[in-house]
Parts: C-alpha cells; structure tokens; sequence
C-alpha cells in the first residue's frame, strides 16, 4: 500500500449531533480536515460528488482551497457524474485547480450513481443524443473532457479577434500531466477493463453493480486483475494506478465505542442486493479494535491488490474527530499494510 487518503462525502444538515450545519460549514471542515490529513503524513484528500443533495457539488473551488493551504497532499474526487457536466468548462476549471496545486490532482469521474433527482442531467441541460444511454452520454462527455485537457484544438479561430491565427483552437489554461491522472469509477469488471484500454486509472468503490457469489474483495481484487492485464495488453507506457475505499471506523476509546459500537454487530459482512434493477454486491465496513481492523485489511484481496487506499470519513462529526480517527488509522491500522507516512509525519 503506497498511499492512503480520507473521502468525505460533505454532508451536511441541521440534524442532531451535525458538525456540519450548513454547506459552508462542509466546506471550511473540508478544508481544515485535508490539512489536518497532511500533517498527519497522509496521502490524499477526495471528496464524493452529489448533485441535488446536501453533499458537495461544485468540487473545484473546494479542491482549489485545499491546494492552496497544502503543499503535498493529493487532491481529488470520487466521484464527479459525468452525464451533468460541460466537458470544456470542467477541463478549464480542472486546469486551473491542478496549476493552483502544482499538479496534485487526482480527478476520478464515472458513469454516475442513483440520485434524488428524477432525470438531474436534464435540468442541467444534457440529455442523451438519439439512440445513446446515460451512460452513453456520460462517456462522450469523458473524450471530449479528455480530449480537452490533452490540448487538441475544440474551436475554429476567428482571424479577425486571435491575432490572425487560423486552425483549431484549445481550451486554456492547460495543465501537463494532468489527463495522466483521471481515474474512472468503475462499477463492473467490464468497465474495469474499458478503462484500463483507454489509459485512465482505476477508482472503485465499497460497491460493484455486479455479483457471482464470491466475497466482495475478491471480486474486486478479480476486477483489478482484470484491469492490469488490459492495461498491459493496450501497452501504454506507464504504470496506473489503482484505488480502493473501505469504511474503516477504529474504536480506540470510549468516543468511538460510542458512535460505532453497534456498526461492528451490523456491518461486519458483505451485503447483496438490487440497486436500480441489478443485483449488486456492497462491501463490508471494518469496525472493531485497530490490530483486529489492521489484520483484516491486511487480508483483503483489492486492498493488497490496490496502491492507494481511501477510508470514508463520518465528516458530520467534525474536525476533530475525523483528524483523531485518521491519526488512529495512520497510527496503528496503516503500518500493517506496508504504508509509512510522508511529509511532516514522517520527520517527527
């Protein structure tokens, strides 16, 4: 394990017990936990996408701000849906954040999930072309995102007002490297391999929208074979990377006992079920005492398989819980996979 981050989902709500209030509480929390993360020695920051809901939805400006208050921690999504965005717009605005951080962002995109919203991408103004499925258009919007942020020409120049340039022009600003470090949320082992033979890096979750009856991370760390063997075979020449999440609640005190104490007895094993009409496989959360957490998670198959690691975080709990927690896991859980902390961490 090379690397391992936090992925907050930035809920956000005047519910009981909420840290997190308002979407500008969400935000600032987000902001304060990713440099809390780094001087940790943690790896990177990510945020989950939701539209419609109170979570984040605008990821750029939140991503920007972190980059701006870090200097080494990685910054990124898990995911942006695909099907709401303007594919030039988001590779200006993705440019733009990466060059603020100095090329530290990690963009995972996807197909999207289930929503709130009935037909969300609609009221955004993209619905699918004649013949095409949401997924169709999600990953149409992909190229042309990615053929964006690679610099090829989108738009015809007019002479008269670009200094008589003719030709094709790009979108700017423009960030190298950056389409080296788009990662797709893959669901299925077949959309595994779809991107592995496109060059994008793999992203994927606690759920696959599939199931053959085998525990969940074997299933995944099958999907990850998967995506390494196609990756070799389209013979691009560099090394991908690969991520995983896992909900990975310590109980090192009384604290935690208390908020996940019950979620050991509830979520301590795969689940199966429908999820828009397919049978899917949700994965287990690792709950308990860290050296039973840091022995289990040394025993999962994507886990060993993966490079980087992402711990969802219950961010309604506020800063400080959520920094303590990821000092338990950095502490006495992360150690057992063979990762060290960076940075600041690192020194002391």
């Amino acid at each position: 394990m090379k690397r391992i981050g936090f992925l907050s989902f930035g809920h956000w709500g005047p519910v009981q017990g909420s840290h997190t209030r308002t979407a500008r509480d969400a935000l600032l929390q987000g902001i304060d936990l990713a440099v809390a993360a780094e001087e940790l020695g943690l790896d990177g920051a990510f945020f989950r996408v939701h539209h419609f809901a109170r979570q984040q939805a605008s990821p750029f400006p939140l991503l920007a701000a972190i980059a701006a208050r870090t200097s080494r921690i990685e910054v990124g999504t898990a995911v942006v849906d695909m099907r709401y965005e303007n594919p030039l717009y988001m590779a200006e605005e993705a440019a733009a954040t990466d060059l603020i951080s100095g090329g530290r962002l990690q963009l995972g995109i996807s197909r999207g999930s289930p929503e709130p919203a009935r037909n969300g991408a609609a009221a955004f103004g993209y619905v699918p072309h004649e013949g095409e499925t949401d997924a169709d258009m999600a990953r149409r919007h992909t190229a042309d995102f990615r053929r964006a942020v690679a610099g090829a020409g989108v738009v015809e120049a007019d002479p008269r007002y670009a200094g008589g340039t003719t030709g094709l022009l790009p979108i700017q600003p423009r960030s190298e490297g950056l389409g080296e470090r788009i990662w797709w949320g893959a669901g299925t082992r077949k959309t595994a391999v779809w991107a592995a033979e496109l060059g994008m890096n793999l992203m994927s979750s606690t759920l696959l929208t599939e199931d053959t009856g085998v525990p969940f991370d074997e299933l995944q760390a099958e999907q990850i074979a998967l995506f390494r063997e196609a990756w070799a075979a389209a013979g691009h020449g560099r090394e991908p990377r690969v991520s995983v999440s896992r909900s990975v609640l310590p109980l090192a005190d009384e604290e935690d006992r208390r908020y996940f104490g019950l979620s050991a007895l509830r979520e301590g094993r795969d689940q199966v079920g429908a999820l828009d009409g397919v049978l899917s496989r949700f994965g287990k959360s690792y709950v308990g005492e860290p050296d039973a957490i840091a022995a289990d998670l040394a025993a999962d198959a994507a886990v060993q398989s993966a490079d980087t690691l992402l711990v969802t975080v219950p961010n309604q709990l506020g800063v400080a819980y959520n920094a303590k927690m990821l000092e338990t896991i950095a502490t006495h859980v992360a150690p057992a996979l063979g990762w060290q902390p960076r940075g600041s961490a690192a020194r002391t």
